[in-house]
């Protein structure tokens, strides 16, 4: 059985690590790169960073945290946030990235993930998708399953059902799909297991889920009960509820494949 991977998320705003709560209520947590080592040595299976001030001058400022972090890191690093061209892509893997996550670009142009796969390996290229389940509040015709993506940092709906779209992404070649609950982000009462399950169901390349987590309860459900290959979070680690030592160590008693380092033993 593959193991499970617990990830570590850093939302990067003008070079810091910011976090909020369904994407706003931001506040300062720390250095991406010091973060990054420490979340490393409790044992993170990988560490995402993603850049949510994606100006042009924002862009020179992640590159370098980018550098940074891929200095202090031997697990994969993840970048997304304002890449919306194979150049993009090629300048964030250049600064010592090994995947990119696209979002609002990929929803823009679609062959984006093709081309991106082609030119890259679709083990590099991440969906990355923001979703939310609508109740009497429409933004427009009703999709399928009821959970709508959206783009722009959650701001804006799209006519796209989350699952339908999650397929059309791993078909279109990335090669891992990064699901957020919108609503369910920075609330630590636990993943939206229904919508990480339905597309788990729906493709055939791994499904991070994220939105959250409050506790190890929370992401062994996420991992076996929703059978999400990955579980994300930020809060419960920036703020050192658990750390990922804990997690991974509760994990494990539970019956989760995960990778035990010292640490986390």
């Amino acid at each position: 059985m593959l193991r499970k991977r617990i990830i570590v998320c850093l939302d990067v705003r003008d070079g810091e690590v910011v976090k909020g709560v369904k994407f706003v209520e931001l506040r300062h947590i720390g250095d991406p790169a010091t973060l990054a080592a420490r979340y490393q040595e409790e044992g993170a299976d990988e560490v995402v960073l993603l850049d949510i001030s994606a100006s042009s001058d924002g862009r020179k400022t992640m590159l370098d945290v980018v550098r940074r972090t891929a200095e202090q890191l031997f697990v994969p690093l993840t970048v997304g946030g304002g890449i919306n061209s194979l150049d993009d892509i090629a300048r964030v893997l250049r600064a010592g990235a090994d995947k990119v996550s696209i979002n609002t670009a990929a929803v823009q142009a679609p062959s984006l993930l093709t081309q991106a796969a082609a030119r890259f390996g679709s083990q590099c290229v991440v969906a990355s998708i923001d979703a939310k389940l609508e109740g009497d509040e429409s933004s427009g015709r009703p999709v399928p399953s009821g959970y709508r993506v959206f783009t722009h940092g959650g701001r804006t709906a799209t006519g796209l059902d989350a699952i339908e779209w999650a397929a059309q992404c791993a078909e279109l070649g990335a090669g891992e799909i990064l699901l957020t609950a919108i609503e369910n982000d920075g609330g630590r009462h636990g993943y939206d297991l229904v919508l990480t399950r339905a597309v788990v169901e729906a493709v055939s390349v791994p499904v991070v889920a994220s939105g959250g987590a409050g506790n190890a309860g929370h992401m062994r459900d996420a991992l076996l009960a929703a059978k999400a290959a990955a579980a994300l979070a930020a809060g419960i680690f920036h703020d050192e509820v658990v750390s990922v030592g804990e997690v991974k160590k509760i994990l494990a008693a539970a019956g989760v494949p995960v990778r035990l380092t010292e640490v986390a033993a």
